[in-house]
């Protein structure tokens, strides 16, 4: 494993580059609907290790007030190292204008975002009360 380098370019990504996401899935999305999942989202970041790609999260708005998280994935062979968490980061500075940042996810995943400046709630959220209004577009 060497360094991880993060970036927000899909341009070099092919299917084969995403297997080994969506563990525990019983039907996880093919690779070129994974691909598809990533070009769609408004955002998106990777983790790389060299060109594999190792991590991802992504997140779709409606380019006013709201953002939300869908997707936070490491494999598994590279959990612990913090790349979740850088992941988390540079996801929550693209989308700090919005009002509002929500994802959901499992009870014991919420300290993990807890510790990431997100609040526990019915999910997990945040919000930019300063930008309460909407974007300036």
């Amino acid at each position: 494993m060497g360094t991880i380098t993060f970036t927000v370019s899909l341009k070099e990504v092919r299917p084969s580059d995403l297997s080994g996401f969506f563990v525990g899935w019983q039907t996880p999305p093919s690779p070129e609907k994974f691909l598809r999942l990533l070009t769609n989202s408004e955002y998106r970041v990777l983790a790389l290790d060299g060109e594999k790609v190792v991590g991802f999260i992504t997140a779709i708005t409606d380019k006013t007030l709201a953002a939300y998280i869908p997707f936070l994935e490491v494999l598994p062979e590279y959990q612990g190292r913090g790349i979740g968490q850088k992941l988390v980061k540079q996801m929550l500075d693209l989308l700090s204008e919005y009002y509002m940042v929500d994802l959901l996810c499992d009870a014991e995943l919420q300290p993990f975002y807890e510790k990431l400046g997100m609040k526990k709630t019915a999910g997990m959220m945040v919000r930019n009360y300063a930008k309460q209004s909407g974007l300036d577009i």
